[in-house]
């Protein structure tokens, strides 16, 4: 036989993981695995061929098994993010309603830019049993089936028609899973015959293959004009996105700011590129962002935006900033660079900094410009002092948030996501230690804080084992998802979950109120029951799953409890009530654009229509 010629027969699932089991990743000089296992709950389109090919490589490629399958999206999520898009996961799930179950956690991924792989069971491409068990049966289309629904949601779609398809079709979700472009899920909706039909595969598609993440340099033509521009600014600032930390450009970032003495603020996915004590740390921008950072905005004549896609909560549905400020975007995507006429600098976030820190030679903002920042951010600082203060006022998320924030370790990462915690948490945390936040507020996920807490510290024991996953969960949360207490107990991935129960979708009804309507339909007192409202035993359900868990009345308790659950060696859950009207972080906040009623018999609904509208004033209309 010929060099080169060799072939191996394996069906198309065993060739699929074996694949994945070969590919690898430079992470500063050091090669992993770049696959970091996977999530499954088996069915019949995924057990028999799949499921064989998993256990095989069980050592190589270690399966968790979940409890639902949106929520073993959510957690491969959270393990890509903590990963900073350097490893992933995959999910496997069987066709039919355990396939749907992921197109919530596929957007999500979708949203943040995230590397996850799905590799879902499907209807059999022979057509010989249909109607199959599941099925969903277009008459006019017969080819069109319920993996097509992922299109939507995926960066990389594909159906395994015949074996040798994977040769092309791996290859290329690999690629774009690591492309820091055009990150996201990758779909392969793999037949549940296809995936036992055998093909004579080339040896060497499965040698060892070592990946790196392409860094793009920026155009230097775009350089020059980028810095033109902030030579000429009288009052500049830099907004810090999440691309910074999957840039690791973090260093360059606060040396570029110091070089140049301009502020800085971050988004609610660039949380935790600075530390909260950084002198041009000027706080977080936007919807659910700092008095600080805001008042900067208002004034900042050019605006450097540095790995974040500007969206709506960061830039006040775009009232944030004068009308007439200059815009520059760094970033890998073409699509994110050039928002609202923005000058922009296609590339990889590490090396433009640099490049434009050299074509900026000594340029630095003026004293009075960063002096005025700085004293912002101090009246801010100030602020948050006060509202995470017990005995303010009734229990509050600040208050629970400050307490937590005393008693961590700086390493120790931070999971939340939907509600109001996610405001709460980007407004009054002061960040301990660099990329140790995650709020993940790209789909702003309900569920998302329990099972992404889950991923988040399977990849946190793989580097930082003595560090602890902390998630915050309001009780509307909690009640959609949280089978994953279970699943981290199970698999000894330790977490710390602080329950803050509010009796319902209180930022809702904050939202509703706010917006002249009555309470209806969010708090559990206002819905549509047939008792008296009561709240839900938190602690014996948590307890119930295998986890320690204990209910405070107060922040006092709070601190206690969250040092025996430090000391723990199990998964804590700790529960506390908080006030649903009076806890709310008051200042802050930036104009964010909301549909309300043109035409309403309520005046209450009018004026607050009235009022909403005001505020459109600000807006930039696309430019």
């Amino acid at each position: 036989m010929s060099a080169g010629s060799e072939t191996v027969r394996l069906t198309t699932a065993q060739a699929v993981i074996r694949y994945l089991a070969s590919q690898y990743i430079d992470i500063d000089g050091s090669e992993k695995r770049l696959c970091g296992g996977g999530f499954a709950i088996f069915g019949h389109g995924n057990v028999t061929c799949l499921g064989e090919a998993l256990y095989d490589h069980r050592d190589e490629l270690p399966v968790y098994r979940g409890q639902n399958e949106q929520s073993m999206g959510f957690a491969a999520a959270a393990y890509a993010k903590q990963q900073l898009r350097r490893r992933f996961m995959f999910c496997t799930a069987s066709a039919g309603p355990g396939t749907s179950n992921l197109l919530t956690s596929a957007a999500l991924a979708h949203a943040n830019r995230l590397p996850v792989l799905m590799l879902c069971g499907d209807t059999f491409i022979t057509r010989l049993p249909d109607p199959v068990l599941q099925q969903l049966e277009h008459f006019g289309n017969p080819s069109l089936g319920l993996n097509d629904a992922f299109k939507a949601v995926c960066r990389y779609w594909d159906r395994i028609t015949h074996p040798a398809q994977i040769i092309q079709s791996l290859p290329a979700a690999i690629a774009t899973m690591l492309d820091p472009a055009d990150c996201g899920p990758a779909f392969l909706a793999l037949p549940q015959d296809v995936q036992g039909w055998t093909y004579d595969y080339p040896v060497e598609f499965f040698d060892r293959m070592v990946h790196r993440i392409r860094r793009q340099a920026p155009d230097l033509s775009e350089i020059a004009d980028a810095a033109a521009l902030l030579k000429s600014a009288k009052r500049p600032m830099i907004i810090a996105g999440g691309g910074v930390q999957y840039s690791r450009a973090v260093a360059e970032l606060t040396a570029f700011a110091e070089a140049h003495a301009i502020p800085v603020v971050e988004t609610i996915a660039g949380r935790a590129n600075m530390l909260a004590t950084h002198p041009l740390n000027i706080g977080p921008i936007g919807v659910t962002g700092s008095s600080s950072a805001n008042a900067i905005a208002e004034k900042a004549d050019v605006i450097l935006a540095v790995g974040t896609r500007l969206q709506d909560f960061t830039t006040g549905s775009w009232t944030a900033f004068d009308k007439s400020a200059r815009l520059i975007s760094i970033n890998a995507a073409r699509h994110d660079a050039g928002k609202h006429r923005s000058l922009p600098v296609v590339g990889d976030a590490k090396l433009a900094l640099t490049a434009l820190g050299e074509a900026l030679a000594e340029y630095k903002a003026p004293d009075a410009w960063t002096d005025t920042a700085k004293a912002e951010r101090h009246a801010w600082d100030a602020y948050v002092a006060d509202n995470v203060r017990p005995g303010n006022r009734p229990n509050s998320y600040a208050q629970a948030i400050g307490v937590v924030n005393d008693l961590c370790d700086p390493r120790d990462r931070i999971v939340t996501a939907a509600g109001g915690l996610p405001a709460e948490i980007t407004a009054n945390w002061r960040t301990l230690d660099i990329g140790t936040v995650d709020v993940e507020f790209g789909f702003s996920c309900m569920g998302y804080e329990i099972a992404g807490g889950w991923g988040a510290r399977i990849a946190q024991s793989e580097t930082e084992p003595e560090a602890d996953t902390i998630a915050f969960v309001g009780d509307g949360s909690y009640l959609l998802m949280n089978s994953d207490i279970y699943s981290s107990v199970l698999t000894g991935k330790k977490l710390i979950i602080l329950v803050l129960d509010n009796g319902g979708f209180a930022v809702i009804d904050k939202l509703q109120n706010n917006t002249g309507n009555t309470s209806f339909n969010n708090l559990i007192a206002d819905c549509n029951i047939a008792v008296e409202p009561f709240a839900v035993d938190f602690e014996a359900h948590a307890r119930a799953m295998g986890a320690e868990a204990e209910t405070v009345a107060n922040p006092a308790e709070l601190a206690e409890a969250f040092e025996r659950a430090k000391a723990a060696e199990r998964t804590s859950v700790i529960v506390m009530r908080v006030d649903p009207h009076d806890g709310w972080t008051a200042e802050g906040h930036a104009w964010w654009e909301v549909g309300t009623p043109h035409v309403t018999d309520n005046e209450r609904i009018r004026a607050a229509h009235v009022e909403q509208e005001a505020g459109r004033s600000r807006q930039r209309r696309g430019i």
